[in-house]
C-alpha cells in the first residue's frame, strides 16, 4: 500500500491545494471556471497533440491489448449511459457520467505505476490505454454531447451543429492535427516539442487543483452521493473485472500484458470528465465526487489488485 501511496499523495496535495486556496478566499468563486479554461483551451490540447504526433503504427499495433482494454472500457461507458438515460437523466449529463465511469486516469497514475512494476515493457500498453481514453473515448463523448445540445428538430441542422462544434472543440481538434502529423511523417521542431512539453506538463496539475477549487464550493446531496458511489464502483470493480475477462479468456493474451490491461483499467477516474462538464457548463458535483471517491478508494483496491497479482 505504501508504493500505491507514494503514487496518488500528489494528486491528493493538488486538489487539497485547491481547496484551501478557495476555502481561504485567496481565490475568487470565478477561479475553478478560469484554471479550467486554460487547461481546455491550452494545457491540455498540448499534451494531446503531443500524444498522437509522436505516435507510431509499431507502437501502437497491439490488437489484443486495444481490443481488451478498449472493449473493457466501451462496455462500462455503454451500460452507464443506458443506465443514466433510463433513469431520466438528459444525453449530455448522462455521457459525462459514463465518462466518469470509465475515464482511467492512465497519464498521472498509470504511466508510474506500469513503469514501475514493467520497465520499460509497459511504456506502449500505458500509451496506447491513454489514448484510447483521451483521444478515442473523449471524443465520442464530445459527440454524444454535442448531440444532446442540440433542440433542432430538422436532422440535417442538428448533424450541421454537431459537427461545427466538434470542429471548435479544442479537445477534438488538437489530437486530430497530431495525427494527421503523424500520418504525414512531419517532425516536430524541438522548440515547438518543447512548448508542448511545458504546456502539456500543466494539464494535470491544474486540472486536480480545479478540482479542489470545485470541491471547496459545491455541496453535493445524498442522491449524488450514491450515484459516484455507482460510477465508482463501476470504475474500480467492473471495468478491470471485465477486462480481466477479455484479457484473459476471450484473447488468451500473454499474462504480463494482461496484467498490464487489468491494471490500467483498474486506475481511478481522471479529471477529463470534471473538465469537460465545467466547459459545457453542467452541473459536476457527482463527477467531482467520483473522481475524488475512485482516487481515495483506488488505494485499497490497487493494493488488493498489486497482491493478487504478486500472487498469481
Amino acid at each position: 500500500m505504501f508504493s500505491t501511496l507514494q503514487i496518488l499523495a500528489p494528486i491528493f496535495a493538488l486538489i487539497l491545494a485547491g481547496f484551501v486556496l478557495r476555502r481561504r478566499g485567496i481565490v475568487g468563486p470565478a477561479a475553478c471556471v478560469e484554471l479550467n479554461r486554460f487547461v481546455v483551451w491550452l494545457a491540455l490540447p498540448a499534451l494531446l497533440f503531443k500524444l498522437m504526433a509522436h505516435a507510431t503504427w509499431s507502437q501502437l499495433y497491439q490488437p489484443a491489448f486495444v481490443a481488451a482494454f478498449g472493449l473493457g472500457s466501451a462496455a462500462v461507458f455503454i451500460v452507464t449511459l443506458v443506465w443514466r438515460l433510463r433513469l431520466g437523466r438528459h444525453l449530455v449529463d448522462a455521457s459525462v457520467d459514463a465518462i466518469a465511469a470509465s475515464y482511467a486516469n492512465t497519464a498521472y497514475i498509470g504511466f508510474p505505476l506500469i513503469l514501475a512494476l514493467f520497465g520499460n515493457a509497459g511504456m506502449a500498453p500505458a500509451t496506447i490505454a491513454t489514448l484510447l481514453v483521451v483521444s478515442v473515448l473523449f471524443a465520442i463523448t464530445v459527440a454524444l454531447i454535442e448531440v444532446g445540445l442540440q433542440t433542432e428538430r430538422a436532422p440535417h441542422k442538428a448533424g450541421l451543429k454537431v459537427l461545427r462544434g466538434m470542429t471548435r472543440n479544442p479537445l477534438i481538434v488538437a489530437p486530430a492535427a497530431g495525427a494527421l502529423v503523424a500520418v504525414a511523417g512531419l517532425p516536430v521542431p524541438a522548440a515547438a516539442d518543447r512548448f508542448l512539453d511545458l504546456l502539456g506538463a500543466a494539464a494535470t496539475p491544474c486540472a486536480l487543483v480545479c478540482l479542489g477549487l470545485f470541491l471547496a464550493e459545491k455541496r453535493a446531496a445524498a442522491q449524488s452521493r450514491r450515484v459516484s458511489l455507482a460510477l465508482t464502483a463501476g470504475k474500480l470493480v467492473l471495468q478491470p473485472a471485465l477486462t480481466w475477462w477479455l484479457a484473459a479468456r476471450v484473447f488468451a493474451m500473454p499474462v504480463p500484458l494482461a496484467q498490464m490491461a487489468v491494471l490500467l483499467a483498474a486506475l481511478p477516474t481522471g479529471t477529463g470528465p470534471f473538465m469537460l462538464a465545467e466547459f459545457y457548463r453542467r452541473e459536476a458535483v457527482i463527477t467531482a465526487r467520483t473522481i475524488l471517491l475512485s482516487t481515495v478508494g483506488s488505494l485499497v483496491s490497487l493494493t488488493v489488485l498489486l497482491h493478487w497479482m504478486l500472487l498469481g
